[in-house]
């Protein structure tokens, strides 16, 4: 585990340097934004789903810089997700990641367009990587991620998922069915961990069966990692968290520890991420710091 925690931090190191080489330069009459913009990027974090994109496409065969826009890109579209989730409007947080929210710091109107930029800036992001696409089969593989990375992070995926989770809150328990409960965790948070793991196969050239494990296993990680989320803000502290605690009930919101319990909670987090597991283990190559990252973030306490 001791070398876990070595390699995991110098590829967060890795990430961090490659985040900056596309964070805009804070200059000009829109300079405000750009500052908000970078503000909510440097917060810092995980880095979770750029770390997975790169280790899938290293799993499966992937090699070169053809990657790296779509790591980048990703981490900006889930960093607009937080900006905006934040806002008084939805989640009305004044923290996150330990430090004031991008609208306690910029204002409400300067985060909402903080978090537009990103997004817009995301895809220009990732449509550079057709610059470093080496002919026609690199071309037709970066238009693949390039959909999957639209679809997944739009209305078919994480704002469909937020849609019905803000539509679901101050809902009765008895109002609140496991379908939708599973539709929200499925689109509003595994939607991007699977556009990270499927963009990485896919620019490395997996097939289409490959694929569809590669999306089943983030869908599985996805889950449990959403339950965790919801276990953590029962049992967890701001010191631990970096936000405050108890935001769910905060803002009545239905989770699967309030339908099901803190106790089959875990058990289900268990569950997935077994099943996570083997078909992580099903695939050829050295598997070891993937297992032990989906382990380490799926198992988290903050």
């Amino acid at each position: 585990m001791k070398e876990f925690e070595c390699r995991k931090k110098e590829r967060l190191r890795d990430i961090e340097k490659l985040l900056e080489r596309y964070l805009p330069k804070e200059e000009g009459y829109q300079k405000t934004v750009l500052e908000a913009m970078n503000y909510s990027v440097r917060a810092g974090g995980k880095r979770l789903r750029p770390m997975l994109m790169q280790e899938t496409f290293w799993l499966l065969g992937g090699r070169g810089e053809l990657v790296e826009p779509f790591m980048a890109a990703l981490e900006m579209i889930h960093t607009y997700s937080l900006v905006h989730d934040d806002l008084p409007a939805m989640d009305n947080d004044e923290y996150r990641r330990g430090r004031k929210t991008t609208h306690a710091v910029y204002g409400e109107g300067m985060a909402i367009l903080a978090g537009d930029g990103l997004l817009n800036l995301a895809f220009e992001t990732a449509v550079g990587a057709f610059r470093l696409a080496r002919g026609q089969e690199e071309y037709e593989r970066t238009a693949r991620a390039l959909e999957v990375l639209a679809r997944k992070a739009g209305v078919q995926g994480m704002i469909g998922g937020q849609t019905a989770d803000v539509e679901a809150e101050g809902s009765a328990a008895g109002e609140m069915t496991m379908e939708r409960l599973l539709f929200i965790h499925e689109n509003k948070t595994a939607a991007l961990l699977q556009a990270s793991m499927l963009v990485g196969a896919i620019l490395a050239g997996a097939d289409e069966g490959t694929c569809g494990q590669v999306g089943e296993c983030a869908r599985l990680i996805g889950l449990a990692f959403q339950i965790q989320d919801d276990i953590l803000d029962e049992t967890g502290s701001l010191e631990e968290l970096g936000k405050p605690i108890g935001s769910d009930r905060k803002n009545a919101k239905q989770t699967y520890v309030t339908l099901k319990g803190l106790q089959e909670a875990e058990a289900q987090v268990e569950s997935l991420s077994r099943q996570a597991m083997e078909i992580i283990e099903s695939f050829e190559g050295d598997t070891g710091f993937l297992r032990n990252l989906i382990e380490s973030l799926i198992h988290r306490r903050k």
